[in-house]
């Protein structure tokens, strides 16, 4: 049939067919370079573009470490989605302005360089060597070639060249190391009283027209987020380790082969007595010394006992008290000529005088244990559990390969793959954007797929994914079921509601009370005058670090203005506790100004300095974006899709 089509296709037949396949390419063409049906972009940045689905990705991480900074204390309703996706853009525009600025001066990572920093990357590592085969696949795992992870850690090294050089070019001046002593020494003498939240609280009604108010205000936090159930199949070593097979003789093979591993090395119990020699000593005071210990040896051998001799007269303190005993040792722990020495001299004899650069020795040998080989008995479990993990790695790069391979040929269900690997679906329960599944569900890159166009609109398999590098485990994974964010009923939350809203008014009514009382005194009033009931706490003269009193206190003490003489600074704040507190700062001490010696950089100058370099960059950071042309289309995640 292709024959006879080839025949006819000839003349204008030929161009006819031609032009009706070339419509369709063209059309596709045209529609690419007009950017239609491309992806969603987020923002440009002086014409370079973010693409709306590295602002989700990187969004769904910084939840997940928010999660995982935050631990039991998490609540995802205490961030706003948009605020969050707009500080996310701004670093991602933060990244690209850095690029451009590195490209324009030129800066550049050698080749020597990126190669160093991939060679002594742990991830690559096999036995304490770079392993080209273990980074390959890891690479592929991730869906990176060398040549893209290569270009990345090239553009990453580029950018912490500029970090380093703006952040540099900074020095603090003996002045401005004086000023930041004085402040940061400074000490405060401050009185501080509580109003208790706890005393203005009601359990007075709460008008429901002020609930259903708030409400409406505050949907967003009464929101039950997007969640999707997932099927997924995993792969990893811990599991595989029980499917592969360790005979007997794999084991004494694995034994034989590497035998010298679990031989014990000759061992010896030592002792010696040490007559320290000054590191600045000359010729005569080292021979002096040299005389002194030969005199011991000679009492040594006259009859007197090693023993209590170095317990008297040795000059190491860690083992003069046992004797000199220094334990059972193996070869290669002490300096070599000490070393060389102790594992020569026959038990029981006393050696010569020993220089080494602590001094000047007698050793003695109290008992040699022989080399001796651990038994096969003796390390077959550790053996095998070795033998196991090494065949399960194996076959985890084998059985990941396929994976990827079939899930993506078979894009619309798991279960080809879990038929022909010998793996089980699993089910996951509602997981949601903000990473709240448990184990591998709740790592960003399976979150991100998840959630991905291709996994949760189009249903297909996800591929590959490996979410932690120096772990090998890796998952592929399908939507199950979906639903949509929806808001919580009035009834389901009215109690909270109401709680919060009782917290508020107690809230404003301790601060009120707290800002009268303030008023009193800053108009010259004393404590007591003030409000009898209340009982002052006074500290006296503290410094910024003052554990024993309230963060809040402290901060609002150091930030009231410099009293008039004989008068008082007074402030308000609100405690951690919900109470409200008066501060009251009567005298002000200035740290003391330590200045160096010549030559010599304080340690306050050295963090200073880096201070104010960090501080330098952030400002040209944020005098880059005022000059850029800058673009921002997508914050809404639905505006992002």
């Amino acid at each position: 049939m292709l024959q006879t089509i080839r025949d006819r296709a000839q003349g204008w037949i030929a161009w006819v067919i031609v032009i009706l396949i070339s419509i369709p390419f063209a059309l596709w063409g045209i529609q690419s370079y007009m950017g239609v049906g491309g992806e969603p972009i987020a923002a440009t940045v002086n014409g370079f573009e973010i693409p709306a689905r590295d602002l989700d990705r990187q969004v769904q991480e910084a939840r997940f470490e928010l999660r995982e900074r935050l631990g039991a204390a998490y609540d995802p309703a205490e961030f706003d989605d948009k605020r969050l996706r707009a500080e996310v853009l701004d670093n991602l525009i933060q990244e690209a302005l850095l690029m451009d600025v590195v490209r324009r001066l030129g800066l550049r990572a050698s080749d020597q360089d990126v190669q160093m920093q991939i060679l002594s990357d742990p991830s690559f590592l096999s036995d304490g060597r770079f392993d080209k085969e273990i980074y390959e696949r890891l690479l592929g795992f991730q869906g990176m070639t060398p040549a893209m992870y290569e270009a990345q850690l090239r553009q990453k090294m580029t950018a912490t060249q500029l970090l380093r050089a703006v952040s540099a070019s900074e020095f603090a001046t003996r002045s401005e190391l004086a000023l930041h002593q004085r402040l940061m020494g400074q000490k405060r003498e401050l009185s501080y009283v509580r109003f208790p939240i706890a005393d203005y609280r009601s359990d007075a009604p709460i008008d429901e027209a002020e609930v259903t108010a708030y409400y409406e205000a505050n949907a967003g936090r009464f929101q039950t987020p997007e969640q999707v159930k997932v099927d997924y199949l995993l792969l990893d070593t811990d599991s595989l380790m029980s499917k592969v097979e360790v005979s007997e003789k794999d084991l004494r093979d694995f034994y034989d082969a590497d035998r010298s591993r679990f031989v014990q090395p000759e061992r010896r119990g030592v002792r010696h007595l040490l007559i320290k020699v000054a590191a600045d000593a000359d010729e005569a005071g080292a021979n002096a010394v040299l005389e002194e210990i030969k005199g011991i040896r000679e009492r040594i051998l006259a009859g007197e006992s090693f023993e209590e001799l170095a317990r008297t007269l040795s000059q190491d303190p860690g083992s003069a008290a046992n004797g000199g005993s220094l334990g059972v040792i193996e070869s290669g722990i002490m300096v070599p000529a000490f070393d060389q020495v102790a594992f020569s001299l026959p038990t029981g004899e006393v050696s010569e005088a020993v220089r080494t650069p602590f001094g000047y020795h007698l050793i003695q040998v109290t008992e040699v244990l022989p080399s001796e080989a651990k038994p096969f008995e003796a390390v077959r479990d550790e053996l095998r559990s070795e033998l196991s993990k090494q065949r399960a790695e194996g076959l985890f790069y084998d059985l990941g390969e396929r994976l990827a391979n079939i899930s993506y040929e078979s894009r619309d269900s798991l279960e080809p793959a879990a038929e022909e690997l010998g793996l089980t679906i699993q089910q996951s329960d509602w997981i949601g954007r903000e990473a709240s599944g448990e184990g591998i569900l709740a790592q960003p890159k399976v979150i991100a797929a998840a959630f991905s166009e291709d996994v949760l609109v189009a249903r297909h398999n996800s591929d590959l994914i490996e979410p932690e590098r120096d772990r090998l485990q890796a998952v592929v994974l399908r939507v199950a079921e979906h639903r949509e964010t929806s808001t919580k009923p009035l009834s389901e939350v009215r109690d909270e509601i109401v709680a919060e809203l009782r917290d508020e008014k107690a809230k404003k009514e301790v601060m009120a009370a707290a800002e009268s009382l303030a008023e009193k005194l800053r108009g010259g009033l004393d404590w007591a005058e003030g409000s009898a009931s209340l009982k002052p706490e006074a500290p006296g003269l503290v410094d910024r670090e003052a554990a024993e009193v309230p963060g809040a206190v402290l901060d609002t003490a150091f930030k009231l203005p410099i009293p008039a003489e004989g008068m008082a600074s007074v402030g308000t704040t609100m405690i951690d506790t919900g109470d409200a507190a008066v501060v009251r700062v009567t005298k002000i001490q200035d740290g003391e100004v330590k200045t160096p010696g010549e030559g010599v950089v304080a340690p306050e100058a050295f963090m200073l300095t880096q201070v104010m370099g960090r501080q330098t960059y952030t400002n040209m950071l944020r005098d880059l974006e005022v000059r850029a042309a800058i673009k921002r289309k997508a914050i809404d995640a639905d505006e992002a899709l």
